[in-house]
């Protein structure tokens, strides 16, 4: 599901070197840290950071928000070790597969340890899940468990929502509204339709990088019976779809600027727009695999720059009238 690979883990298994009083990260460590993507981390940050700072002029509790931040992360991880163990039982996985784990491939990690991994994943951030249902409230309990309900049957048994042509739509709706509209709950205690309409870009951009993903695996999934939009659709209209949660993407931060629900100053995403009409132009001109990991990582890179510009704007808005 996303973009760039990790590192590659594992290569070097001698000891740890120990520098001063400090000590490396142990060869298992490391390669767990891997197996779990931790460079798609920023996609569960920047919906609770945005969340966060459309709350800040009403409130604000950083430890809410690092508990809501470190869960967020937690699932995600989950969500990515689920994700890996599943593709590679139903044999999507394999050999010549471009997708951005390979610990299970290579045989650096066994199957079942990366599912342990993301149960345990699943647990921590449930954990926190239920700390911020006691101190916030009971509401926060059924948007914790529908959050990890999606990310295990993402591709979990026995639903496995990417592989029904549902990834997109999940992943819209719960690294979108619910990610945003929760952790402005966290500070809060209510609900707005503010945060839902300011999740918006973000949702569209996150589902973007999903979709690229299809894009790019488009043969390989209709070859092992993966149903995704894109195999369903075929690429010419999957090509639109991305054209169009792009575009989207800006057309409703600027909806959500001229109805005032967000300040000016997060008109500064606009300067990624030069970012995402590379991306969609190189779309429009290859259908190789290898050359479309460009356009995932390039998409994965315009979520988190938009998300971090968002943000900024937000802040810039607390201070600036608008």
């Amino acid at each position: 599901m996303w973009p760039a690979p990790a590192r590659e883990p594992g290569q070097r298994t001698g000891r740890c070197a120990c520098r001063g009083k400090g000590r490396a990260m142990s060869p298992r460590v490391k390669l767990w840290f891997g197996a779990a993507r931790p460079f798609s981390f920023t996609a569960a940050i920047v919906p609770v950071v945005v969340g966060t700072l459309v709350a800040a002029p009403k409130a604000f509790n950083p430890f809410y928000f690092l508990l809501a931040l470190l869960g967020s992360v937690l699932i995600q991880a989950g969500t990515n070790l689920v994700n890996d163990y599943y593709d590679h039982v139903k044999g999507v996985d394999g050999p010549d597969s471009l997708g951005p784990s390979n610990a299970i491939r290579r045989g650096l990690i066994k199957p079942r340890e990366v599912l342990r991994l993301g149960i345990a994943c699943f647990a921590a951030g449930a954990l926190c899940g239920l700390a911020l249902v006691a101190l916030v409230g009971l509401p926060l309990l059924w948007l914790g468990l529908a959050s990890v309900a999606a990310g295990f049957f993402y591709t979990g048994a026995p639903i496995s929502l990417a592989y029904i042509a549902l990834g997109e739509l999940t992943v819209f709706v719960f690294m979108g509204p619910v990610m945003v509209m929760g952790a402005y709950y966290v500070q809060t205690a209510h609900w707005s339709w503010d945060p839902f309409i300011v999740s918006l870009p973000i949702a569209f951009l996150v589902t973007a990088i999903l979709h690229a993903n299809n894009l790019r695996d488009i043969e390989d999934d209709r070859r092992h019976g993966k149903r995704t939009l894109a195999t369903i659709i075929g690429r010419r209209p999957a090509n639109w779809e991305y054209y169009l949660l792009i575009g989207a993407a800006y057309a409703s931060l600027i909806v959500m600027v001229v109805a005032r629900v967000a300040p000016w100053p997060v008109l500064l995403t606009l300067l990624t727009l030069p970012a995402a009409l590379r991306a969609v132009r190189f779309t429009a001109r290859t259908r190789e695999p290898r050359k479309l990991n460009y356009v995932l990582f390039r998409t994965a890179q315009l979520h988190m720059r938009f998300g971090a510009l968002l943000a900024a704007g937000l802040v810039a808005g607390l201070v600036v009238p608008h």
